[in-house]
């Protein structure tokens, strides 16, 4: 760090307090990367915890006056490494602004800062009876800030949509520090270009988002049950999610996960898991009444003969959250067996099966462990590749299988990233999907709105 660095820094303490400028070697450590660890990182010269918008407008001022890059980040929890600290980088940490600012219900939409955990969203709307739908499987740990800046998806995506689906609104400071308005709090406006959804997605490179205004729907009115069936293969569960999808069928989510999954989850959780079963495909419909029944019964038929085993429908809401408990925690619990490399791919459904045929021959050929997770449903496929700690062999194996997976995919008219955003690791496929004049559309943005390159720099496109 230069002497007039370490002055500005000095400087930035004063603004803020010194508890809020952290400089220890431990937090730099902590704060150097998401949870993407295979992705190249820095040392930042700083994290500093900003608590306002007003706090947030004068770092970027800051920084844009002594030539340092602003990293923003929420929870860290993102698995694409749009969080990592690049040279000559603070980052800069929302996590400190976590309120809920008004929900209000003649609307359905509430306001809320970017450090929000997305459950407590949920939990603080619900009280109202609303309901914000977008729920990524880390939905317990990850923040609103944070799933507006990759886009999150979820499990219940396949259906009522994404992140960018219900952001109608956003308080973003740019790169110079001064703080803009954008979208609206009416449930329709189309005035002027899309410069919310333009934001959304944009992992921190265009601005800092420092409140988010989401539409909400209604909590009740949805009543809900869970299809189970065990398949004798990966393929298998890709024909009957391909069949859902040809019989005009919308689930409220259709996920997958494979026996190495399965007994991950199992081993850690003890939550009762079958075992000796090759692939699980878990849907749920919500539909109410004798509608939901019909639905319900029709994807367990489709289940069956795309060879289900043992399919059955579940309407106790323990045994529903114990089954979509044991999703959500795939990650965690593959992450216990060693470094993951995490995928985020997705195809068109009825390429499902095929791509997942691609992935096993992909694991064969590279002998690596690819554990295999999915929203399937909306044809978001997450295959986990696992190396074993300090085997700097499968490690490397485990990168050409992934770059493999890629290619696959692309191959398949399918798209690098479903809802873990491009981050550094997709940085080769994403050109490879765009192309040389939508790069160049990209970076012409990027030019027009951070011309010096302060907002993190070299992510997402």
């Amino acid at each position: 760090m230069t002497d007039s660095a370490a002055a500005d820094l000095t400087g930035l303490e004063t603004v803020l307090g010194a508890d809020r400028v952290l400089r220890d070697p431990g937090t730099l450590a902590r704060y150097s990367h998401d949870d993407a660890e295979w992705a190249d990182f820095e040392t930042p010269l700083a994290v500093v915890l900003a608590r306002t918008t007003d706090e947030v407008a004068a770092i970027l001022r800051w920084a844009d006056g002594a030539g340092v890059r602003i990293v923003p980040r929420g929870a860290g929890t993102g698995l694409s490494g749009a969080a990592n600290a690049v040279a000559n980088s603070v980052v800069l940490s929302l996590e400190l602004m976590d309120r809920v600012l008004e929900v209000n219900v003649d609307e359905r939409y509430a306001v809320t800062q970017p450090g929000v955990v997305n459950d407590a969203l949920r939990a603080a709307v619900a009280e109202y009876g609303l309901w914000y739908p977008p729920d990524p499987a880390s939905s317990s740990i990850s923040t609103i800030g944070g799933n507006v800046a990759t886009n999150a998806g979820g499990i219940c995506c396949v259906k009522y949509g994404v992140t960018r689906d219900y952001v109608l609104g956003l308080t973003v400071v740019l790169a110079d520090g001064s703080v803009v308005e954008l979208g609206r709090r009416t449930a329709k406006g189309v005035a002027g270009y899309d410069l919310v959804g333009l934001m959304v997605g944009s992992e921190g490179t265009l601005g800092v988002v420092t409140s988010v205004t989401v539409k909400l729907l209604p909590l009740a009115g949805r009543t809900e049950r869970a299809v189970i069936g065990y398949f004798p293969s990966l393929v298998a569960a890709g024909d009957a999610v391909a069949a859902v999808s040809r019989a005009g069928i919308l689930p409220a989510a259709l996920e997958l996960l494979d026996e190495t999954c399965l007994r991950a989850v199992d081993d850690w959780m003890h939550l009762g898991l079958p075992s000796g079963v090759d692939t699980l495909l878990l849907a749920r419909v919500d539909e109410p009444g004798a509608a939901g029944d019909r639905i319900a019964a029709e994807v367990g038929e489709l289940f069956a003969a795309a060879g289900g085993a043992d399919v059955e429908i579940a309407t106790d809401p323990d045994e529903i959250d114990r089954l979509f408990q044991a999703r959500r925690l795939a990650y965690p619990a593959l992450e216990r067996l060693g470094p993951v490399l995490t995928e985020d791919i997705c195809v068109p459904r009825g390429a499902v099966p095929e791509m997942l045929r691609r992935i096993q021959a992909t694991a064969a050929a590279n002998d690596v462990t690819i554990a295999n997770i999915a929203h399937a449903g909306d044809g978001n496929l997450h295959p986990l590749i696992i190396a074993p700690e300090g085997d700097l062999s499968a490690e490397a194996r485990a990168k050409t299988a992934f770059d493999a997976i890629v290619d696959d995919c692309l191959a398949l008219g399918g798209t690098v990233t479903g809802e873990h955003g491009v981050g550094l690791l997709k940085l080769p496929g994403l050109r490879e999907e765009l192309g040389d004049r939508v790069v160049e559309m990209h970076r012409a943005v990027k030019a027009a709105l951070d011309p010096a390159g302060t907002l993190n720099p070299g992510k997402a496109f």
